[in-house]
This record gives structure tokens, sequence and C-alpha cells, in this order.
């Protein structure tokens, strides 16, 4: 999960200039996605968490970390990728609920980028035939299960941490 977990924090660091949405509203009159999604966060934020998986494939191949997912270029992309198109989505819908930048919405804040990266790794794996990547990676329930519950548990604990870096540094207006 280390490029799912890392998109987010980079594309907020990187980010501005042209929003994602170039400034339109949906039929609702609300804008699509808002100010806070531009190109410069979103592709930067894929970059760097490329660059950190990337850094995991070879950590893992040469440290012989066996404790990590044994990640490929296709997982990694996914979960860089996927991450901040679940944000997106997620920014979607608030957008479409009339909730303004920044406003909380608890679950969905912190499991947005979790659900992105694992869906579209799933496609991703699916569409390229590689779906025993799940197989070779979580050979028992039990690990399986164990990975799950840390992903629940890891997931709100850095969304609150990073997001409190980000308003300490003058990033984000309000520290959730």
């Amino acid at each position: 999960m280390i490029p799912a977990y890392i998109p987010n924090p980079a594309a907020a660091l990187l980010g501005g200039g042209t929003p994602v949405d170039f400034g339109k509203c949906a039929k609702d009159g609300r804008r699509i996605l808002g100010d806070g999604k531009t190109w410069r966060g979103l592709i930067g934020g894929i970059v760097v968490g490329i660059i950190f998986g990337l850094m995991q494939i070879f950590l893992y191949n040469y440290f012989n970390l066996e404790f990590l997912p044994k990640q490929t270029i296709i997982t990694v992309c996914a979960l860089a990728t996927g991450a901040l198109l679940g944000d997106m989505v997620k920014s979607y819908f608030k957008r479409r609920l009339g909730k303004d930048r920044g406003a909380k919405w608890p679950i969905a804040d912190m499991y947005d980028m979790v659900v992105g990266s694992l869906v579209l790794m799933t496609l991703a794996l699916l569409v390229t035939g590689n779906l025993n990547w799940f197989t070779e990676n979580f050979d028992s329930v039990g690990f399986l299960i164990a990975t799950i519950i840390a992903i629940l548990i890891l997931s709100p604990l850095l969304h609150r941490g990073t997001n409190i870096i980000g308003y300490l540094l003058g990033l984000k207006d309000v520290p959730w």
C-alpha cells in the first residue's frame, strides 16, 4: 500500500495551478471537483507514488523483505493512480452533497484512496491476466485478514497525521 499512501500528501505538496475540472460546474451548479484537485497535484502525486513503489520493489528484491507484498510495475502504477482517482471520486460526491473543500466526511476521507487504489489495482491485474498476484502475496486467509485489519487501522492514522502536518505547513486550511 506504500504506493497508495504517498500520492495524496505528495499532491498537496506539489499541487496548484489548473484544476482537473477546469473550473467547470456540474448540472447542479456546483463545481465538479473543486480547486483542490489540480493537474499538477494529480500528475505529481502519481509520479511520487510510483517512485516510492519502485523503491519498494528495489528494497523487496535487494533486501528480501518478504513481509511486504511483492509489487510489480502494474500494481505500483495502479495503486498510485487509484489513490488519487479514489480521492477525486470522493470529492465529486462531496460537491454533490454540498460539502465545501475541506469539509469533514470522516469515513470517506479516510478510505477513499484505499478503495480507489484497490479497485484500480484489481482491474489492472484482471485486464493483464495477473490476478494470481493476490494468491502469491496472500498465501493464507489469516495473512489476508491481518493485512486488511492493518489497512483499516493505519489508513485513518496516516490520514489524520498527514493532514495535521499539511495544516501546520500551511498546505491545508483545516487539520482534518
